[in-house]
């Protein structure tokens, strides 16, 4: 009996982590298009400003995937732990 309990709780906790890795995943892909979108639509409303808003975006963007990666990877450790 104890062995059962502990082996659908491990099965709970990695589909929980699985479940989790997928939502980083999937809130970064809504980060980086909002980011990218807003930032077309500045480029549009003034042209002289590209580059700089171009190099933000970049930054921004990267800052966003960095996060979802370290949320990936700590599921992943709960997963396998």
């Amino acid at each position: 009996m104890e062995f059962l309990t502990v082996l659908l709780d491990t099965m709970m906790n990695q589909g929980l982590a699985g479940i989790g890795a997928g939502l980083a995943a999937v809130g970064a892909g809504i980060g980086v298009g909002r980011i990218g979108g807003t930032a077309l639509e500045s480029m549009a409303r003034q042209p002289e400003a590209t580059g700089d808003l171009r190099a933000n975006m970049i930054v921004a963007a990267a800052l966003v995937e960095g996060v979802a990666l370290f949320a990936v990877i700590v599921c992943l450790l709960v997963a396998l732990g």
